[in-house]
C-alpha cells in the first residue's frame, strides 16, 4: 500500500500525497522551481540548504540520476515536492531513480500533490514555513508544527553545507559540456595557468570545473575563511561562491571581502554577489517569493543583450543603496531587480544568477572568460 504523506503551511493550508524517498518529518521555507530538467543540479545544490522545493513542471524524475551530475557530495534540501513521479525513469546515463536516490540519502518526497495551488498560494503570500511528514498526518499538529518552526530569515545556513577545510580541485567539464554547439567560459589561449581561490559557502561543483576547464588552478576554502588566510594562498583571483540563506548573518564572510577588494580581482555568483554587495557597502532584502528557475530574463546593460538565465535565491540587494563607484551591469526584467554589480576600480564584479548552470542554459558562460581577463590584467 502506498503511503500517505503531508505538506502543511504556516498559513494553515494543507496538502495531501503519496511518500516517496526517505520517511521522516522536516520543516524548511517551502519555495517552487519552474526549470523543466535539471532536477539533480536542484536536489544537489547546497544553496537549498533549510528549504522544501517544489518542482511546477507535472513529471518529474524521467531520466533518473546519474552520478556525474551531482553538484555537490550530498543533499542539503528539507524536502521534495512533485505533481507526479516517474517510476520507470529512461535514460542512457541513469544509474538509480529518483525515487532510491531520495530514500538513498534520506530526503522525503511527496507526489500527488495540486503544485500549482501550492504556488499560486506562494506567489499570493510569499514563501513561507512547512513541514513534510510521513509519520505525523494529523492536520492541526502539522500546522501547529509548522507555525512553530524557525524562519529561514536570520539563520546561518552555511556552515552547515561549507566545507571544513582546504583542498585542491581537479575536474573540469564533462564530455557533454564540451560539444562544440555548447558556449564556453573562454575560446582565447592562455599562457598562464591563474591561481583562483574559491570561497566555499555552498558551492555548486560545475563552478570549479568551469575554472579548471579555462586552465586555471583551482584551491578551494572554507566560507569562514579570513582574508590573511586566502591572501596567503597568493592567488590571482578570488572567487565567492554561492550558498543558502540570508546572506545578513554572515558578516565574518563580509569582513574578509573587504579585507581582499583592491589587493586582488574578485568575482562572486549569486550569495557571492550579495556578499560583495554588502561589502560594498550596499543593503539586502528578502523577495517575495525570489527567483527560482532556468528562464529568468536578464538584460546586459553594457552589450544591450538579454540572457536567459538560471536562478536560485530569495535575497536581493537593495538598489538605492549601493555606493557611489559600483556600477549595475545586468537587471532583471522581470522585475528590475539588481542582477550585476561592477566596482571597476577595486577590480570587482558579480552576478546574481548561475552562469555555470548544468543543465543550463548556457547564455552567460563567457563571465568565467570575463573574470580571467581581469586577473590578466
Amino acid at each position: 500500500m502506498t503511503e500517505l504523506a503531508k505538506l502543511a503551511l504556516s498559513d494553515g493550508t494543507v496538502f495531501t500525497g503519496r511518500r516517496f524517498g526517505a520517511e521522516g518529518e522536516h520543516f524548511g521555507e517551502v519555495v517552487f522551481n519552474t526549470s523543466m530538467t535539471g532536477y539533480q543540479e536542484i536536489l544537489t545544490d547546497p544553496s537549498y540548504n533549510g528549504q522544501i522545493v517544489t518542482m511546477t513542471y507535472p513529471m518529474i524524475g524521467n531520466y533518473g540520476v546519474n552520478r556525474d551530475d551531482v553538484e555537490r557530495d550530498r543533499l542539503a534540501l528539507k524536502g521534495f515536492v512533485v505533481k507526479e513521479l516517474c517510476r520507470e525513469p529512461s535514460s542512457y546515463r541513469m544509474t538509480m531513480s529518483l525515487d532510491d536516490y531520495l530514500r538513498e540519502n534520506g530526503v522525503i518526497g511527496i507526489e500527488g500533490v495540486d503544485t500549482r495551488a501550492l504556488v499560486r498560494r506562494i506567489r499570493s503570500d510569499g514563501a513561507m514555513t512547512g513541514v513534510l511528514s510521513t509519520i505525523d498526518l494529523d492536520d492541526q499538529s502539522l500546522i501547529q508544527k509548522a507555525q512553530q518552526s524557525p524562519h529561514l530569515v536570520g539563520q546561518d545556513l552555511v556552515k552547515e553545507v561549507m566545507p571544513g577545510a582546504k583542498s585542491e580541485w581537479s575536474d573540469g567539464l564533462h564530455e557533454i559540456s564540451q560539444s562544440e554547439f555548447t558556449p564556453q567560459a573562454s575560446t582565447e589561449a592562455c599562457d598562464k595557468a591563474y591561481h583562483v581561490v574559491a570561497v566555499d559557502y555552498g558551492m555548486k561543483w560545475n563552478i570549479p570545473r568551469h575554472l579548471k576547464e579555462m586552465g586555471c588552478r583551482v584551491t578551494i576554502v572554507p566560507g569562514n575563511a579570513t582574508a590573511e588566510e586566502i591572501l596567503a594562498l597568493e592567488p590571482d583571483g578570488v572567487f565567492l561562491s554561492n550558498g543558502p540563506g540570508d546572506p545578513r548573518p554572515l558578516l565574518y564572510a563580509v569582513e574578509a571581502i573587504r579585507g581582499l577588494l583592491g589587493k586582488k580581482p574578485v568575482f562572486g555568483i549569486c550569495l557571492g554577489q550579495q556578499l560583495l554587495g554588502m561589502a560594498l557597502g550596499g543593503e539586502i532584502y528578502k523577495l517575495k517569493f525570489g527567483h527560482r528557475g532556468a528562464n529568468q530574463p536578464v538584460l546586459n546593460k553594457e552589450t544591450g543583450r538579454v540572457e536567459i538565465t538560471s536562478q536560485n535565491h530569495g535575497f536581493a540587494l537593495d538598489i538605492n543603496t549601493l555606493p557611489e563607484g559600483t556600477e549595475i551591469t545586468h537587471v532583471n526584467l522581470n522585475d528590475q531587480t539588481v542582477e550585476g554589480i561592477r566596482h571597476r576600480d577595486l577590480k570587482a564584479f558579480g552576478v546574481q544568477y548561475h552562469p555555470e548552470a548544468s543543465a543550463g542554459p548556457h547564455d552567460s558562460a563567457y563571465l568565467f572568460g570575463e573574470f580571467r581577463k581581469m586577473m590578466a590584467n
